[in-house]
């Protein structure tokens, strides 16, 4: 089934969509603006790509407990549920960011540039996650 991957923010969401097989996850852009623009968005990609899936990733803290951050995110996959009348998926992206800050740096990329990439690569690293959790049984 195509899923997208979405890696929410206040300033910028990355999307990341795979393949009908679920085997490799691919960046889809990333959509400038607040929460508002950001479901607009996100949904017109989603119908665009034809995702039967979305998930969202959840930046719980490092203990597992929810914080603001997270509460936003649940509120934010909830009302692309039901803007997009996909179903929409939360799952834990502990320190994908951090992961993608950390694979930037080794590319050679210039350091100013991270910021037009790391959203997508994020949200392209939880859906990664989210597919070896689904081919495992994990899910």
């Amino acid at each position: 089934m195509i899923i997208l991957g979405v890696d929410f923010g206040d300033a910028r969401t990355g999307l990341a969509t795979c393949d009908k097989n679920e085997i490799m996850a691919v960046g889809a852009g990333c959509v400038s603006g607040g929460f508002k623009k950001a479901l607009e968005g996100t949904c017109e990609t989603a119908k665009k790509l034809g995702a039967e899936l979305i998930v969202v990733g959840n930046p719980l803290n490092m203990n597992g407990t929810e914080g603001p951050r997270s509460a936003r995110c649940r509120d934010f996959a909830a009302e692309l549920e039901a803007m997009s009348g996909i179903k929409t998926v939360l799952y834990d992206e502990r320190l994908t960011t951090v992961s993608a800050h950390k694979f930037l740096s080794g590319s050679g990329l210039d350091s100013r540039k991270h910021k037009n990439h790391v959203d997508e690569l994020s949200a392209k690293l939880i859906l990664e996650d989210y597919l070896t959790a689904r081919k495992n049984g994990v899910l």
